[in-house]
Order: C-alpha cells, then sequence, then structure tokens
C-alpha cells in the first residue's frame, strides 16, 4: 500500500511536498498511506502500527493541511490542533517535526508543552506569541488548562480546535495518565477530528476509543516476518536475538559486547532507574573513547540536553530505562541491548523499535539468565516476536570487570551507595515483575547477583532476611572509612559522623513516641465508651428478641383457643387487637392496605 504523495486522491500543497523533499521522504509507508486520506476527510481514526512505520507524519501532514484549508485563517491566539504525547522526549521530537514544515508556513506558531521547562515561561510564551498547533505532555497540558493568569485562557484558545492526536495511546493510559486526558477532554469542543495512534491496541484504548471517537475507521497495519511469513508486532527489517548467560557473567557479557562494537551506537535499557545510575557511571569508566550517556523518567532538568546529545551522536551508548522505549526517533541506532527483560511485555516490542525504523536494518539482544528462558517462547506466542539465538558469542574477548569494579566502590562511597540501591531496586522490580511465573525470586541465587552488582557486601532487605548466601564474595574492608570523592558530600558525612560520636540527634525526624495501651488514658477512655455502647446495643436487641417472643407465643396460644372452640370469633378479634367496625373510615383503611 506504498505510493508517492502526489498519488493521494486529494492533493498535498506545495510547501509540505516541499517539506517532505528535504527531509527525503520520498514515498508513504502503508500507515501512511492509509490513515492520511482518511484523517483529512473528516474522519476519525484509530490506527495500529508496528513501532518505526512512521505514524508521526500519519497525523503530522493532515494536521497542517486541514489548518491550511480553513476558510477563516487562524487568529494568533486560536489553537487549531493539540498533540499530546507520553513523554517530553516523544513530544520535543514531534515539535522538532512540525517545525521543519513551519519554516515555509509562517501564518501558524506553534508551542511545545512539557515538564522540566519552567512553567511560567510557557503562560508567558503563549500570552505573547500565542499558538496554533500544541504538542504537550499531559500533565503540563492540564496544568495550563487550569493556569488562571491575566491574558491566558486555554480553554477560550480552543474553541477553535480542529484536530485533536493521542500518540501512543496505549502508553498515555499505562503511565496513568487517565485522570489528566479526560480533564482535558472536558475543555475540548465535541466538533473536531480525533485520532488515537498506538503500536498495541489494549482494553483501555478500546474503551477510549468508544468513548472519545465518533465512528471511527480503524487502520491496523502489520508486517510479515521475511523467514516464516508469521505477521509479527516488529518491523520485518529488525532482527531479534537472545542470549542466556549467569547473573555474575551478565555485566561482563555487556562490555564485552559494547567493546567490539565501539563504533556503532546502541541504547541499553536497565530495569530502574538506579541500575541506570550504577551501571553508566561502570561503563564510562570501563569503556575507552565511548561516549557514555544516561537517562531516566526521575532526571529532571538533564533529560531534554541528553535525548538531543545523544541524537547527534554517530556513535555511543545510551543507558537508560522504559522513560525511553516508546515513539522516539533517533537516528541509526544499531543495537537495542536489553540488559534486563521489561516488566511488560508490550515494553519489549517498543524497546526494539528503537532500531530498524522506516525501512533500515537494525538487531535487538536480550539478555536471560538460565532461569528466564522460558521468556523466549513466551515472547513469540504472546507479542508474536520470534527470537533468535545470537550466534556471535564465541567472538567476544569476555574478561571479568567486576573486581574493578569492587576497587572503584572501595575508593568512592558514591559507587558504592549506588550499587547497594541498584541491587535492592532490582529485586523489588523481579518480585513486582509482570510475568511472575516466569521471573520468580526463589529461582535467582541472590548471592551470584549480587556478585553480578560488584556489592562489597549484601544490603539489609526484608528478601533477604534470614538467609545465607555462601556464594557471595564479601570485601573485607571498613565500610565506615570508604569516603566521598565529592568534597562537599564527604565534609557533610564527617559533620554527622561527629555529631553521632558526641551523642547528638543530627536527624531531624525524631521517631515518634509510643504510649503503651496501659499507660495511654485518652484512648482507654475511648475504648471503654465503645465497649459500654456496644453492650447496650446487644441488651436492647436481646430485650425486643424477648417481648416479640412472648407476643408470639400469646398470639400462637389464641389461635389454638379458636380452633378448638375455647373463644368465639369476636373474642378473639378482641384479643389480637381487630376491632369490629364496619364504618366507611374502616373499610377504606382496609381497601388501602391491600
Amino acid at each position: 500500500m506504498e505510493g508517492e504523495w502526489k498519488s493521494l486522491r486529494t492533493p498535498l500543497s506545495e510547501s509540505t511536498l516541499k517539506t517532505l523533499d528535504k527531509l527525503g521522504f520520498t514515498n508513504m509507508t502503508p500507515v501512511q498511506a492509509a490513515t492520511i486520506p482518511l484523517f483529512m476527510s473528516n474522519k476519525d481514526v484509530a490506527a495500529e502500527a508496528v513501532t518505526g512505520s512512521g505514524k508521526t507524519l500519519a497525523f503530522v501532514i493532515p494536521i497542517l493541511e486541514t489548518l491550511l484549508r480553513r476558510e477563516t485563517p487562524l487568529k494568533k491566539k486560536e489553537v487549531g490542533a493539540i498533540i499530546v504525547t507520553p513523554t517530553r522526549e516523544l513530544a520535543a521530537q514531534i515539535n522538532e517535526v512540525i517545525a521543519s514544515f513551519l519554516e515555509d508556513l509562517p501564518q501558524f506558531q506553534q508551542l511545545l508543552l512539557i515538564g522540566g521547562v519552567n512553567p511560567i515561561a510557557d503562560v508567558k510564551r503563549l500570552q505573547g506569541n500565542g499558538a496554533n498547533i500544541i504538542v504537550a505532555t499531559p500533565g503540563r497540558l492540564e496544568g495550563v488548562f487550569q493556569k488562571k493568569e491575566p491574558g491566558v485562557n486555554l480553554a477560550a484558545m480552543v474553541r477553535s480546535l480542529e484536530m485533536l492526536v493521542l500518540d501512543e495511546a496505549d502508553r498515555l493510559l499505562d503511565m496513568g495518565f487517565e485522570a489528566s486526558i479526560n480533564t482535558i477532554l472536558g475543555y475540548l469542543p465535541k466538533q473536531r477530528r480525533t485520532g488515537l495512534f498506538s503500536a498495541t491496541q489494549t482494553d483501555e484504548v478500546e474503551a477510549l476509543i468508544r468513548a472519545g471517537l465518533r465512528n471511527p475507521m480503524r487502520i491496523t497495519v502489520k508486517e510479515k516476518h521475511t523467514k516464516s511469513s508469521i505477521v509479527q508486532r516488529t518491523p520485518s527489517t529488525l532482527t531479534n536475538y537472545y542470549t542466556v548467560c549467569e547473573c555474575q557473567q551478565k555485566f561482563n557479557l555487556l562490555v564485552a559486547f559494547l567493546r567490539k562494537h565501539k563504533n556503532l551506537k546502541h541504547m541499553v535499557f536497565f530495569s530502574t532507574c538506579a541500575c541506570v545510575e550504577y551501571f553508566s557511571k561502570a561503563l564510562e569508566t570501563l569503556l575507552k573513547n565511548v561516549a557514555v550517556l544516561s537517562l531516566h523518567g526521575k532526571m529532571k532538568h538533564k533529560r531534554n540536553k541528553v535525548f538531543d546529545e545523544f541524537r547527534k551522536l554517530s556513535s555511543g551508548v545510551l543507558v537508560c530505562t522504559d522513560v525511553m522505549a516508546r515513539g522516539v526517533d533517533i537516528p541509526e541506532v544499531h543495537w537495542v541491548l536489553q540488559y534486563d527483560p521489561p516488566s511488560s511485555a508490550s515494553a519489549f516490542v517498543h524497546r526494539c523499535g528503537r532500531t530498524a525504523r522506516i525501512g533500515n536494518l537494525g538487531n535487538a539482544l536480550v539478555f536471560l539468565l538460565p532461569s528466564e528462558d522460558t521468556y523466549i517462547d513466551f515472547i513469540n506466542i504472546n507479542q508474536k516476536v520470534p527470537l533468535e539465538k545470537y550466534p556471535n558469542i564465541d567472538e567476544l574477548e569476555i574478561v571479568d570487570v567486576l573486581p574493578r569494579l569492587r576497587k572503584i566502590s572501595t575508593k568512592d562511597r558514591a559507587q558504592f551507595e549506588k550499587g547497594t540501591r541498584a541491587f535492592v531496586s532490582f529485586v523489588q522490580y523481579y518480585v513486582k515483575h509482570e510475568c511472575n511465573l516466569l521471573f520468580r525470586v526463589k529461582d535467582l541465587d541472590l548471592g551470584q547477583l549480587a556478585n553480578g552488582f560488584a556489592l562489597l557486601r549484601m544490603p539489609r532487605m526484608p528478601e533477604l532476611r534470614g538467609k545465607s548466601f555462601p556464594n557471595f564474595e564479601i570485601t573485607e574492608v571498613d565500610y565506615d572509612a570508604i569516603r566521598f570523592k565529592d568534597k562537599n558530600r564527604e565534609k557533610h558525612r564527617q559533620a554527622k559522623l561527629q555529631k553521632a560520636k558526641e551523642g547528638k540527634v543530627f536527624n531531624k525526624r525524631r521517631p515518634k513516641k509510643v504510649v503503651p495501651w496501659s499507660k495511654n488514658k485518652e484512648r482507654k477512655g475511648k475504648r471503654k465508651d465503645r465497649k459500654e455502647r456496644q453492650e447496650n446495643a446487644k441488651k436492647r436487641k436481646q430485650k425486643f428478641d424477648e417481648d416479640e417472643l412472648e407476643e408470639l407465643a400469646k398470639d400462637a396460644q389464641l389461635v389454638k383457643k379458636l380452633k378448638t372452640g375455647k373463644i368465639s370469633n369476636e373474642a378473639f378479634d378482641k384479643a389480637i387487637g381487630i376491632e369490629d367496625d364496619d364504618s366507611p373510615s374502616s373499610e377504606a383503611e382496609a381497601d388501602e392496605q391491600v
């Protein structure tokens, strides 16, 4: 279904064609050919396509063409289109693509609303320059809608909205943005075109489609594996490999692989932010003449800078978490390395999709422990992603780098503490893994795992309580004597140690004083009152039950006497309390009761 841009029934504007040619997009991808004509013709669309298939242009082009064709041109402070994405990196990337098209369309203003930027600056830009196209993350967009500043009323500016796009819609809902999305939708006009774009469709996305789209056109573009003709969720130009190794050899294998391919561009995915912090520092030391960058969700202001820096590199390593797994388009990533399998099966597909984009070749490799080998079949069945065994392990020059990491930890307390936090976070991630039938903590050799993290000692944590670790190599060292390389941090630590020696309290958060029940008069009084109320209620219920039983017994005796003829009907009625009154009012009451 691929074709040239000029083959569309509704011809594109000269400026759009010029920009496409400048960017090197000569032909449409299948998802673009299927989506663009529908989205440009007043249709709501829900598009599902493999990652890296060109979904961004599938909604950017219809937005620009629709705004160009408006009978009444947009004013400075009229918003014609909003694009909502789950991460700031993806938002910045989409904003960059739109900026390329707007170089020849000076009549339109664009605005990027993402975290990590001063919100006051966002409001000032909106107030001064206005915006016709907004690209935003949900939290920041919701905040600007709710902002009450003089001269800024985004709710009024969106009355002319033509198009809303939710990119990576499944991820938006996975990350807990559902409440923010609902708030945003409440501000937008009902008469609009809406597009939902994602690589996977979930139940939550289906619910959003039913609630937010009117008679949507569903578009699903899948690819067949070139070798087996199986429909799969990753690009056909991507080769997925796996390798199985012991946990104490895993990092050695990673270092050997990166050293062999040091002239290429890699993304290495870890399970937690703490693991990224620890292992990125280790790789910086061990990989000579290789640019090593790190990026994770807890980084506040550096994320945008790191993302832009890695995009510009021709070779290097980005150590990251799943915050970089969705939608971001980084040029010429040769290998995606998954040091830890992701916590959700769908994230596996999105991680792999950072390479082999728009028809380019790419490779992905996942590192598995022997107890995790069933994950190979699981991913094949659950995500339609076949994995091949990595054939070139024997060509790698594997060297034991763990002793060097331990030595670094003995000389820098920061690295020593980072290693401990990384290990603890990994075990906790393992406990909460979505595929807990495959990833079980009881199958882990925690001693060997700690060796693989190059720890000096086993940390204190609930999962390790009461267990022994004969396989763990303890490093005999005075742990309190390990100093921070950062002089300010070490000075602060020494001050705390000195106060502790002098017996002074240096922790601002004092432990809460626990008063025993026997000495807490207020609690004892409340408890006594509650007990009395319960006993009184019990007595009242008991008395009510006794009175009721006594009355029922009397009625039963009267019925028995009536049957045996010992009393007349009149006497029975009188004893029961039924008056013999034939007055109209009594008849009316009887009818009412019936």
